[in-house]
This record gives structure tokens, C-alpha cells and sequence, in this order.
């Protein structure tokens, strides 16, 4: 029974490992993977799509309209007309109830219409390509917000092996330290309460290793979130990065407007307004149609259709001009509020501007700033590191106290944890940076 439990367990962890599916990918698969399964992208190719569909419903107004009918009636009662008397020589003034008519009639065509000019259906049209531009550009603005994040949460996660690798050494470090210390103790050499502060710093390492573990665990969840992957696949980031690689890219400083995505887009919205003037402008002038129509028509006082008997045609074609006069400034009221929308997105485009460049101002301040930042916190780092090692020397040579080294150990830890913590504000300054002048590739 055990035997047949334990198989059972390794068949479900081995049914388990199967439908996990390991990845191991770079900043650049992570940003193609996100751009097919990203819900918001998804969604926002789809209205693409329906866009697209829209216009047809655009296009099919300046094409003919084909459409068939049949009618069929049966008079219960046959339609009766008063004819004037004079006709049966009756008096004037006096009429004779006459009906006309069969009781059966069916009438079967076919009705064409084609727009020859309607300013606003040509206005549309003009303005299809322009429609599918500003969804495909509001496609661009989600997949960049989300290349935003992706690239500071893949970032930070790479920079997080740094991380952990100076909490091992750290630790190697203690417990290295710990064991001499235990050994000196053993031998009168050192007290109990050495070796008790030792053992305090060695379990605050572990536990600050866990948290960070924890951290990580959790950053890569938030990374599959980002980039539409399930929770349970596995996720391998293979890309590292340098302080070189960090600090290169801020001598491009040269931006202009139109890279900026948001910019584009505001312009395609101005491009729209204008049509929408012109839509309503248009609708001033007359609209011409061609109509034209084909009908046969058989009347029986028996419901044969199919038999013998005549059917009559009727055919026609026609030039249908419908001249607005007057609907109550209806128009003019439309083409006012089109103006004053088109107004609105001006400024909206000039304060962009403005933020634009501070966004780009603050974004090189930063940027500058976190390069500074991590250049110092390196030097100090590695002055902790020597200043801890020659404490470290002393201490085994007898000419120095635990004291000493605990405080060695809690500088150096202090310079690490600032290190990495530039690391982390230089990845995100950079990724802003290059995010306000257009250029986050």
C-alpha cells in the first residue's frame, strides 16, 4: 500500500512538472511574449479590428444599395371607389360605389440606390485611415506602459542575484567568524557573549536573505502578471547587467516632441477634429442619390401565381436631390462644438509639450544623480570591504575586539544594502529617462 502511495505521489508531481512550462527569456522576449498575450494589448489589437469593421460600415454608404421585395395580398374586401354619377348619367353631385380590383395581388422587385455625392459619407471616407491610425497608436501607448514596467520589474530582478549573492557572502562570512569565535571561547579566549552577538547577526542575515527570496518570489509573479504568463510556468531571466550598462545612454539627452507617443497621438486626434468640422460643414450641401427599380405585378381572383396569366412591369430610374433648408441651427450648433473641441486638443497638445520637457528635465536630473549615487556607494562599499577584512585580520591575530568586527560587519552590510539600492534607483531613473525622450526601445 505504502509503495502503491508513494508511486502515486511521484506520478502526480511528474503529471505536475509536465504542464509547467519552463521559459527562459531576455528583456526582449519578456516584451514580445507580453505583446501576444498581455490582456490590454489583446484588447486594444482588437479594437484595431473593430475599427477596421467600423469603416466598412463607412465604405458600404458610398456603394450601391441592392435590395428585393415581395409583397402579397389578399383583399377580403375589395377596395371601394366613389366614381361621379355623370359617368352612369346620374345627376351632378351624386356618385356610384364602384370596386376595382382582384382579390389576390402580388407584387415582386428589386430597388437600387446609389449615392452620387453626400459630403459626410465622403468626409468618412477620408477619415478611415485616420480612424485605424489612432487605434493602432493607442495600441503603441499600452504596449510602451507596459514595456515601462517590464523593463524596471526584469531590472531589479536581475540586480536581485546581486542582491542575493552579497547576502551568501555575508553569511559564509559570519559564519566563518562565528566558528572561530566558538573555538576561542572553547578555549578561554573569548566570551559567551561574543559568540551570542555572532550568532544574532548570522540569524538576521538568514532572515534578511528569506525576505529577500520572498521579495523576488513575489517580483517574478508580478513579472508573469505584466507579461500574460501563467503563475505556474517557470521563468528564467537570462540577461545581466553592469553599472556601465546602466550609466551608458544619458549623453542622448536630444529629444523631440513627435517621438513621444502620446504626442502622435494627440496629433491624430487633431486630425479627426478637423474632419469632423468638415463632416458638419458638408452637411450644408445638397445630397444627390440615382434611384432605380424593377417590379412585376399579376393580379388574380385565385391564388395562382404559378399558373398561367400575366404579370405586369414597371421599371424606373430617377435622380433623388434632397436640399437642407432649415433645422433649427442644428448643424451650425455641431460645427461650432467640433471648433471648440478642435480647440481643446490644441491646448492639450501645447501643455503636453510642457510636460514633455519636464518630465525629460526631472528624468536627467535623476538619471545624473543615480549615477553619482552608485559610483559612491561602490567606493564605499569597498572601503567597507577593506576596512572589515583588516579588522577581521586583527582579530585573529588577537590585537583586536569582537566589538570591532561586529561593527566591520554591520558597516559593510549597511554598503551593500545602499549599493544595490542605487542599482535600483539608477534601472529605474534610466528606464523614465529614456521613456521622456522617446527613445525606450
Amino acid at each position: 500500500m505504502i509503495v502503491l502511495l508513494l508511486c502515486g505521489i511521484n506520478y502526480a508531481t511528474s503529471l505536475q512538472a509536465q504542464n509547467n512550462t519552463k521559459h527562459s527569456f531576455s528583456i526582449q522576449q519578456c516584451l514580445e511574449y507580453a505583446r501576444k498575450n498581455n490582456a490590454q494589448v489583446k484588447n486594444a489589437l482588437l479594437d484595431v479590428q473593430i475599427q477596421i469593421q467600423s469603416n466598412r460600415g463607412v465604405t458600404s454608404a458610398a456603394l450601391p444599395s441592392l435590395s428585393g421585395s415581395i409583397n402579397v395580398t389578399d383583399y377580403i374586401q375589395i377596395p371601394t371607389t366613389l366614381i361621379p354619377g355623370q359617368f352612369f348619367g346620374q345627376p351632378a353631385g351624386t356618385y356610384s360605389a364602384v370596386q376595382f380590383g382582384t382579390t389576390y395581388n402580388t407584387t415582386g422587385g428589386v430597388q437600387l440606390q446609389q449615392v452620387l455625392f453626400d459630403g459626410q459619407v465622403f468626409v468618412g471616407l477620408q477619415a478611415r485611415a485616420a480612424s485605424v491610425e489612432y487605434q493602432k497608436k493607442n495600441v503603441e501607448i499600452t504596449e510602451e506602459n507596459i514595456k515601462v514596467n517590464l523593463y524596471k520589474v526584469y531590472y531589479q530582478l536581475i540586480i536581485s542575484k546581486t542582491q542575493i549573492e552579497l547576502l551568501d557572502a555575508n553569511i559564509t562570512r559570519i559564519e566563518k567568524l562565528l566558528h572561530d569565535t566558538r573555538e576561542l571561547y572553547k578555549n578561554g579566549f573569548a566570551e559567551k557573549l561574543d559568540v551570542d552577538k555572532l550568532s544574532v547577526q548570522e540569524s538576521n542575515l538568514l532572515t534578511e536573505k528569506q525576505k529577500a527570496l520572498n521579495s523576488i518570489e513575489i517580483g517574478y509573479l508580478g513579472l508573469k502578471t505584466l507579461m500574460g504568463m501563467p503563475a505556474k510556468d517557470e521563468l528564467e531571466l537570462t540577461d545581466k547587467i553592469s553599472d556601465d550598462q546602466i550609466k551608458n545612454g544619458l549623453s542622448d539627452s536630444a529629444y523631440d516632441y513627435s517621438q513621444r507617443k502620446e504626442y502622435q497621438y494627440l496629433n491624430i486626434v487633431h486630425k479627426l477634429n478637423e474632419y469632423n468640422i468638415k463632416r458638419y460643414q458638408l452637411s450644408y450641401y445638397p445630397t444627390v442619390s440615382l434611384i432605380g427599380s424593377y417590379t412585376k405585378n399579376a393580379q388574380r381572383n385565385t391564388f395562382d401565381f404559378i399558373g398561367n396569366g400575366d404579370w405586369f412591369s414597371t421599371a424606373y430610374v430617377g435622380l433623388n436631390v434632397s436640399v437642407p433648408i432649415f433645422d433649427g441651427f442644428y448643424k451650425d450648433s455641431k460645427i461650432k462644438q467640433s471648433r471648440l473641441e478642435l480647440q481643446q486638443t490644441n491646448n492639450t497638445l501645447d501643455n503636453l509639450k510642457l510636460s514633455i520637457d519636464n518630465d525629460v528635465t526631472q528624468a536627467r536630473i535623476k538619471f545624473k544623480t543615480a549615477i553619482v549615487t552608485i559610483d559612491f556607494q561602490k567606493k564605499n562599499m569597498e572601503l567597507a570591504e577593506s576596512v572589515y577584512s583588516q579588522t577581521k585580520k586583527k582579530f585573529e591575530a588577537g590585537t583586536g575586539s569582537n566589538t570591532e568586527i561586529t561593527a566591520a560587519q554591520t558597516d559593510l552590510i549597511n554598503a551593500q544594502t545602499n549599493y544595490i539600492n542605487a542599482l535600483y534607483d539608477a534601472v529605474i531613473a534610466k528606464v523614465d529617462f529614456n521613456k521622456a525622450i522617446g527613445k525606450l526601445d
